[in-house]
């Protein structure tokens, strides 16, 4: 009876958990708040100047001026805008889904100081003289052109500029009409250009005492609303300048999101089907747990008001890997259980019992490159990053407990018993349990020799590093804008075109093409850098000459030298501070020799990487950051999992006194941890490879940097780390042999 009601139990949750998903994962989904890359939109870095020299920049003001800015954009109609003070005295604004980014751009740089002075730029009247959300767009009572009306304060006062300017024969009888008149400026040499800075220059024929006045400056409809809705928003209290841009025309947006859902579906179906094949039973209980998973995530991240990007689905991916990890680490476990002639419950127990601190470390490993990823970030790659972050706790809390407790239910019902092939356990494979013989561990029915083949391990990694400085040394790595500062233009040209047709598009504009390059399926997108910051004004002028010569928009990324400097240091800090909190954790958790040698394998994947971007000369942006980081969690916690297996083998050896002790137990380790290496990897690699043939564009490079660091981390995983941490700790061990002993004050083996 007790049997039958654990399999009822779990027929209930299945049957809930099936319910649940399928009737709210649609609504879950569709209440994520979606970052630029995937609906469009404009994200802007500006830096806050001080109006002038007595003024301080303090929170206060920092708050004044976000709060004006979001009063602009409310006239814009965005539904959810995103403001972030961040240092030194910087706002980031992120307007998704904007329809007219020239217009946001505008309304949010103008500071909106309206002043009326003479032809001689003496000022007599400003915006505080004006009634608040008073200026209207109306049209000329005679020429029935757009015109933007104000309401004066005091009439009086009006009417006494009118007669100042009126009895004064050098004033020319002219009011100008100033929007952030600069100290440089001057009417004199304003007017008598085609595009002059003021608005407009009226003729005073007599004294006006009155508070209603207009502005005739040339309007169309469409900018005479919107002065009036800049000078209703107010005037800023600060100077802002753009240190920082990006833009994403919706039909990219929608284009990218669909493109890496498709590639992300791919992946995770790939990891599915994997499980089941190689896994059996198990497997069907990962998929159920991975499921839930990817659920759960959604819901969570959308609690949090998260920001789902392009790479924030990558790491949803990812996470489906690092979830999909710790289930095969348990399964493999058990399976080395079974084959001793344990029982299916005796199995079960000591897999569980046996795997736990393997996966607790290796996540842990994992999360501080997260963490240090979120610290150092801006924009989707901190994005990126608080996705990972939800993807490890929650793949630790569905992997390891839920799906424990789901095929719990099976194993203590005991109709799994002698059903060894349900986990992919031949009978014939199984030894006696009386038989105290160590089972030799093989793969495919092999027995590999890693350590004896160390040194061409080392020299083949030794030749890469070699290639790598060359490489590096002479050709570098091509550096995005991201940290050369400059801009970026992709125009979507529909179909594949010749490289000078796009070179003769901007050299029409004046502009001079430091590099071009294409991407899409068809190459159809083309990618321009210029090493100069294209003015806003230049910008407009760009996007609607390719609007007209292709009928698309275009997505346009800017970044002046001084955020550049500073990606590029934030860069090298992440990379610094993720490898020194490893090596901390790493040696609480071991010994310091197992923590250098991990950093020195996390630093060699590193390595690689750069290396590979340097001989292919593809675009090194700072989404590449986040994907070293992201390898560097994926290989420590490759590295991790070799390096608990051979601590646990020290344990039961508890006194190695030579080399070849030591040489054995190492290569041991490396057997019995092979397939777990090389099946969590390549889960996680057919993933990355999908989104990098099938996902957008924006995050091929990437994708890329995934493969190719994935690739690097299993390979120094099994070849290297622990190989070098051989010949390091082998060096004096008959001087200095490595004992375990048993201490009954904390039950834990000390070394």
């Amino acid at each position: 009876m007790i049997r039958k009601n654990r399999l009822i139990g779990f027929l209930i949750v299945l049957l809930t958990l099936i319910a649940v998903i399928s009737t709210t994962a649609t609504d879950t989904a569709k209440e994520l708040n979606l970052g630029l890359d995937l609906q469009g939109g404009v994200e802007i870095l500006y830096q806050v100047e001080p109006l002038d020299e007595e003024q301080e920049i303090t929170s206060g003001v920092l708050d004044a001026t976000v709060q004006s800015l979001r009063q602009r954009v409310d006239v814009l109609g965005v539904s959810e805008p995103n403001f972030t003070i961040e240092e030194p005295n910087r706002i980031r604004v992120q307007l998704a889904g904007i329809e007219n980014e020239d217009e946001a751009r505008e309304l949010l740089s103008t500071s909106a100081r309206l002043s009326f002075r003479d032809v001689e730029d003496q000022e007599y009247l400003d915006g505080s003289d004006l009634v608040e959300g008073g200026a209207r767009q109306d049209f000329h009572p005679q020429t029935n052109q757009p015109i933007v009306t104000l309401q004066l304060r005091d009439a009086s006062r009006f009417g006494e500029v009118t007669r100042t300017i009126r009895e004064d024969d050098q004033l020319s009888n002219q009011l100008v009409i100033w929007l952030d008149y600069q100290e440089e400026d001057a009417f004199a040499e304003e007017v008598i250009k085609d595009d002059p800075k003021f608005i407009s220059a009226p003729m005073i024929n007599q004294v006006l005492n009155t508070t209603n006045v207009w502005i005739d400056g040339n309007f169309t409809v469409q900018s005479a609303q919107q002065l009036a809705d800049i000078l209703n928003a107010g005037s800023l209290p600060v100077d802002l300048n753009e240190e920082y841009s990006t833009s994403v025309s919706a039909q990219f947006g929608i284009d990218a999101m669909n493109e890496t859902i498709f590639a992300g579906a791919l992946g995770i179906l790939f990891i599915f089907l994997f499980m089941i094949a190689y896994y059996r039973f198990p497997g069907m209980i990962s998929v159920i747990t991975l499921s839930l998973y990817i659920y759960l995530v959604l819901l969570v991240f959308g609690w949090m008001n998260g920001v789902l990007t392009l790479p924030g689905i990558a790491a949803l991916i990812l996470g489906v890997g690092m979830a999909v990890d710790a289930n095969i680490i348990t399964y493999e476990r058990m399976k080395e259980e079974l084959m001793q002639g344990k029982t299916m419950i005796a199995a079960f127990k000591a897999a569980n019992k046996n795997s736990l601190s393997t996966i607790f470390d290796a996540n842990i490993t994992t999360l501080i490159a997260a963490a240090i990823l979120f610290i150092f970030g801006t924009s989707s790659v901190k994005g990126f990053a608080t996705l990972l972050i939800v993807s490890i706790v929650l793949s630790f809390i569905t992997s390891v407990f839920i799906s424990r407790w789901l095929l719990g239910l099976w194993i203590n019902s005991r109709i799994l018993n002698k059903r060894y092939r349900w986990f992919g356990v031949k009978p014939s494979a199984i030894q006696d349990i009386s038989d105290a013989t160590p089972i030799e561990p093989t793969v495919l029915g092999k027995q590999f020799d890693f350590v004896k083949h160390r040194k061409k391990f080392f020299a083949a990694s030794l030749l890469l590093i070699i290639m790598g400085v060359v490489f590096l040394s002479t050709m570098g790595l091509n550096l995005s804008i991201d940290f050369t500062s400059g801009s970026r233009v992709e125009v979507n040209t529909v179909e594949m075109v010749a490289e000078e047709e796009i070179i003769d598009h901007f050299n029409a504009l004046d502009l001079d093409v430091q590099s071009l390059s294409f991407s899409g399926n068809d190459n159809e997108i083309a990618v321009a850098r210029f090493d100069q910051q294209l003015s806003q004004e230049t910008v407009a002028d760009v996007r609607s000459y390719f609007d007209e010569a292709y009928g698309t928009d275009i997505n346009v990324s800017t970044v002046s030298p001084i955020v550049g400097q500073e990606l590029a240091r934030n860069a090298i800090l992440s990379v610094l501070f993720a490898s020194i909190f490893i090596i901390i954790y790493v040696t609480i958790r071991f010994e310091f020799y197992f923590a250098l040698t991990a950093i020195a394998a996390l630093l060699h994947d590193a390595f690689i990487i750069l290396a590979i971007f340097s001989m292919t000369q593809i675009e090194f942006n700072n989404t590449i950051i986040a994907a070293i980081l992201t390898i560097v969690g994926y290989s420590i916690n490759d590295t991790i999992v070799t390096f608990d297996r051979i601590r646990e083998n020290l344990k039961a050896k508890q006194r190695v006194r030579s080399f070849d002790q030591l040489a054995k137990i190492v290569n041991d380790s490396l057997m019995q941890t092979l397939a777990r290496s090389i099946n969590t990897v390549l889960t996680v690699i057919v993933a990355a490879l999908f989104l990098f043939l099938f996902g957008a564009s924006a995050i091929t490079n990437f994708s890329f940097a995934l493969v190719i660091g994935l690739f690097a981390g299993m390979y120094s995983s099994l070849f290297i780390a622990a190989q070098v941490w051989l010949v390091w700790r082998g060096r004096n061990i008959k001087d200095k042999p490595i004992v375990y002993v048993e201490k009954k004050r904390n039950n834990g083996p000390q070394v």
